[in-house]
């Protein structure tokens, strides 16, 4: 998806949820491919459990965000999200310290995405809270 699919949607908000939707549910498929590439042992299957169940997570919390019932709802099911995706990042800080064999331009890749996706919880969480 890029801007010009932006003529699709009715507004530049709605565009922007279903672009981060389709962020989310990328990130969660390509660490997914990630995680296989770790080790089976017992310190690289739990990493990549965790890692494959919190980027997956991620994402479903964001579909539920988009049904809040109210704003407090709202903003607790983003603070869901972010706090997913930073047990995500602490996963993908293992894999880089942990020197494993894995494709590290993959690695980056996903460790800047991870890093993008929190700073934009954030910044909503806190556009939220103004909003109350």
């Amino acid at each position: 998806m890029n801007e010009n699919d932006l003529i699709l949607f009715e507004d530049k908000a709605e565009y922007r949820r279903v672009n981060l939707e389709n962020r989310l549910i990328d990130f969660s498929l390509e660490t997914d491919k990630l995680c296989e590439q770790l080790p089976n042992t017992k310190l690289g299957n739990y990493i990549a459990d965790n890692m494959v169940r919190s980027s997956a997570s991620s994402a479903f919390n964001y579909g539920e965000a988009q049904s809040a019932e109210s704003r407090n709802d709202f903003i607790h099911k983003m603070k869901v999200c972010l706090k997913e995706l930073r047990e995500c990042f602490v996963g993908m800080k293992f894999i880089k310290r942990g020197k494993f064999k894995v494709d590290m331009k993959l690695t980056e890749k996903l460790f800047q995405e991870n890093n993008e996706l929190i700073s934009i919880f954030v910044k909503s969480i806190q556009t939220a809270r103004r909003n109350k």
